[in-house]
C-alpha cells in the first residue's frame, strides 16, 4: 500500500518524532508541507497529515496540502502533538480544509509534545519531556493498527 504522511514539525521536532516512530519498519513518503509544497498525492493510497497544534489549528502548511493537494475520496488518518491533553479530536480548521474532499478517516493520533509557543514560553513550555517513550510506542501501535487494518 502507498502511503504518504505530510507533516509540519516546527518548534522542537515533537511531530517528527512520532512519525518517525509510528512509519519505523514501513515504506512510507515522509512529506515536509513547509519543504514540498508541491508533491502530487493522487498516487496514494493512505495519507496522513500530521502537525503540532498551534492556538487550537494544525499548522498552516498543512492545512494549505489538505486544501489545495488532497484529491477526493481518499484513506486518510491524523497525527497531532500538543502542549495540553492527548484525546484525539480533529480541529475545525482541518474539517474545514476536508470540505469537498469526501475523505475516509480512518482515525487520529494524539499526544503530549513539549510546547513553548506563544505564552508558554514565558513560564517555561507545557509538557516537557514529551513524547516520551511510552506515547511512542502508542503511536507506532495506532499506525500498526491502520496500516494492517486496510
Amino acid at each position: 500500500m502507498k502511503t504518504a504522511i505530510v507533516y509540519a514539525s516546527v518548534h522542537h521536532g515533537n511531530t517528527k518524532k512520532v512519525i518517525d516512530a509510528m512509519v519505523k519498519g514501513y515504506e512510507v513518503d515522509l512529506i515536509d508541507a513547509a519543504k514540498d509544497a508541491d508533491r502530487d498525492l493522487s498516487s496514494y493510497d493512505l495519507i496522513g497529515f500530521a502537525s503540532g497544534i498551534y492556538y487550537s489549528k494544525f499548522h498552516a502548511s498543512v492545512l494549505d496540502y489538505i486544501a489545495e493537494k488532497l484529491p477526493e475520496n481518499k484513506d486518510i488518518f491524523f497525527v497531532c502533538t500538543k502542549g495540553a491533553g492527548s484525546k484525539f479530536k480533529l480541529p475545525k480548521s482541518a474539517e474545514e480544509a476536508l470540505e469537498g474532499k469526501n475523505p475516509n478517516i480512518k482515525g487520529g493520533y494524539s499526544c503530549k509534545g513539549y510546547d513553548t509557543f506563544g505564552p508558554f514560553k514565558l513560564i517555561g513550555g507545557l509538557a516537557k519531556g514529551h513524547p516520551d517513550a511510552s506515547e511512542l510506542e502508542e503511536a507506532r501501535k495506532f499506525f500498526e493498527k491502520l496500516y494492517k487494518g486496510l
